[in-house]
């Protein structure tokens, strides 16, 4: 048998280290799947970001004034063209829809047209979460999602500051490790966790 003060301390550190792991799983966040998008810079943002509901875009068809304007994506997710008529671009990349309209173009309107399809505006990320002033916010080229806190006023004293939570058009909220090289898209929303210790 086991003196009464040993079992007593072996039961406090037993609590202790429970507690400790405890703690430390708490840290780590919530469990997230893995990114199914691109974590580097990888291509263009024009490669890789995908249009949504009222991106407005300008299309050039060189040599045809009439076919070209300013557009913007519908409701449908389509953007409607004179002509040929609506064409799908919701969740296709500028390339995609600027490759689709010259192959509509082609088929029987105009003989190798040369078209140029680019985005105006770009949406707005939104930052929320343990900053100290969150809301919406202009999107620029190479943003980081270390630029994306400063611009939401840095961290409050309460913030998780190794990861943010990715939520992104199509995909479900992902965990995303601030040391990422991943760029930030237009209409990407980031929320700053609550550490729990």
């Amino acid at each position: 048998m086991y003196p009464r003060t040993l079992m007593k301390s072996l039961l406090s550190v037993s609590a202790a280290f429970l507690a400790v792991v405890t703690l430390a799983a708490c840290s780590q966040g919530p469990d997230l799947p893995p990114p199914s998008f691109a974590t580097s810079t990888g291509p263009g943002l024009e490669n890789a970001y995908r249009l949504q509901i009222g991106d407005k875009l300008k299309l050039t068809v060189f040599g045809e004034d009439n076919l070209s304007g300013d557009l913007e994506v519908n409701g449908r997710g389509e953007l409607p063209l004179p002509l040929i008529g609506e064409i799908p671009a919701k969740g296709r990349t500028v390339k995609e829809v600027q490759s689709a309209i010259a192959a509509r173009l082609a088929d029987g309107y105009i003989k190798s047209p040369r078209v140029n399809l680019e985005i105006r505006n770009y949406r707005p990320i939104y930052v929320h979460g343990e900053v100290k002033s969150g809301g919406q916010f202009q999107f620029s080229n190479s943003l980081s999602f270390t630029d994306a806190i400063a611009m939401a006023g840095g961290y409050t004293y309460r913030a998780q500051q190794d990861y943010v939570i990715l939520s992104r058009a199509g995909t479900p909220p992902v965990r995303i490790e601030m040391s990422t090289s991943m760029p930030i898209l237009p209409g990407d929303n980031i929320r700053v966790p609550e550490r729990f210790f």
